[in-house]
């Protein structure tokens, strides 16, 4: 098969997988210098910009040829595709062509898996070795690792990578016995602990090296930055407070750098235990934005989905939903409320909160002073009070408040149509807005 054709099938195979994150990282060879694509003082940044934007990786998949019978992967052993498969010195080549082309800054790789775990990953690493020594590549590269390889080599991976990524792809044991049997929960997240822990004892390593003054430089020992995992939403009958509950569960106890959430996309030829209509399109965005408030606003899964509806309110953003489910908390005082409450408060993000803090230490906040930090003030003066602006106590208890929040009809109507899937650029510009 000629190689563009096997890009052709590869990288189309690749898209189903989000979880392309990436960050900026220096990489330098032992003398301090750089090679190809070092992102060391050249302002080259892997990363997706706040507005939503991504940089451009190379995503192919090793090979499409799998063992696994995954009911939701178009790639799965029983799927009637067109199969392709790269040697390593084919993927190397494209990446460094692509590169010197300035087509993209770095490689996001996965596989299929072929005849073991443990064959696809040493062909996997083969990849990234060949990159970072024969080569001198200095660009960012991400490797999906597989949780039934051995601790050994995923750690080998992570010596190569700049982040690694095994996807926990259904939050319950039960969704992956039904529709991806040969995955289990309990062998991803050991994959996971074993990885957070080298990342800890690398930083640890970096941080007492740095610490060692007058003492001979030693080469500082590398490994990924951290690790991100996918969740596919819609395959099963979990509920959102199932799929908030795993991500929060990964993130305080494996540390991971993000939780990705991919609504369920119909594929050809689709398994009788599927689905036939993929989720609304709206229920991957508010699983985004209830992600950022579990992150970075203070708020709990048991907040967000009490027990009595663990599904996301999908025609108001989850931060509105709860103050609405708790106005006694309302209005609250801009000038004197803590950083946590202010956080709370529909419309006003982390970035105006600290703004509020800083400017209402010289003088009390007018509506005009809101105004002026770009803060949403038809979102927010139902709940809040000012210098100049206190709502009236109807208004706050009015059954026709939710509705001044609701989307027209057409935006409900796109929200809610069964439409292709999202790329991951759109779904993250989901969360550059304001919470």
């Amino acid at each position: 098969m000629e190689l563009t054709r096997k890009l052709e099938i590869l990288a189309d195979a690749a898209k189903y997988d989000a979880s392309c994150a990436s960050s900026g990282a220096a990489r330098k060879d032992s003398r301090g210098s750089t090679g190809v694509g070092s992102t060391g003082g050249m302002g080259i940044c892997h990363s997706y910009t706040p507005d939503g934007r991504c940089v451009s990786l190379l995503k192919v998949l090793l090979t499409n040829v799998c063992l696994y019978d995954c009911h939701y992967c178009i790639n799965r052993r029983s799927s009637n595709v067109q199969r392709a498969r790269f040697t390593p010195e084919e993927v190397v080549n494209l990446t460094l062509d692509f590169y010197k082309r300035n087509y993209i800054e770095g490689l996001f790789l996965s596989s299929g898996i072929v005849r073991s775990a443990d064959f696809t990953m040493e062909m996997v690493i083969e990849v990234a070795r060949q990159l970072r020594e024969v080569h001198h590549f200095r660009g960012y590269i991400h490797l999906k690792t597989i949780p039934e390889a051995s601790q050994e080599l995923i750690e080998k991976a992570g010596r190569y990578a700049d982040r690694i990524s095994i996807n926990v792809e259904l939050p319950t044991q039960e969704g992956l016995d039904k529709l991806a049997p040969e995955k289990n929960l309990a062998n991803t997240k050991q994959a996971m602990g074993g990885i957070r822990s080298k990342i800890e004892e690398t930083l640890t390593a970096r941080k007492e090296a740095r610490q060692i003054k007058n003492a001979p430089r030693a080469k500082a020992p590398v490994f990924a930055t951290g690790q991100s995992t996918q969740m596919i939403v819609g395959a099963d009958s979990s509920d959102d407070a199932l799929v908030l509950g795993r991500a929060d569960e990964l993130y305080r106890d494996y540390r991971l750098r993000r939780v990705y959430y991919s609504g369920f996309s119909p594929i050809p030829e689709p398994s009788v235990l599927l689905p036939i209509k993929p989720p609304p399109l709206v229920r991957e965005h508010r699983l985004y934005q209830a992600d950022w408030l579990l992150r970075f606003y203070g708020f709990d899964v048991k907040e967000l989905l009490p027990a009595t509806n663990p599904h996301l309110d999908l025609e108001i953003d989850p931060k509105l939903s709860w103050a609405l489910r708790n106005r006694q908390l309302f209005p609250v005082d801009v000038n004197r409320a803590s950083r946590e409450m202010l956080w709370r408060i529909p419309g006003l993000g982390t970035v105006n909160v600290e703004r509020i803090l800083a400017a209402r230490r010289h003088a009390r906040l007018h509506l005009a002073d809101l105004q002026r930090m770009r803060v949403s003030l038809k979102k927010v003066l139902p709940f809040i009070i000012t210098a100049d602006h206190l709502p009236r106590p109807a208004l706050l208890e009015s059954d026709h408040l939710r509705q001044q929040f609701l989307p027209g009809p057409r935006q409900l109507e796109l929200n809610f149509n069964a439409a292709p899937k999202t790329t991951q650029a759109d779904a993250l510009m989901a969360l550059s807005g304001q919470l």
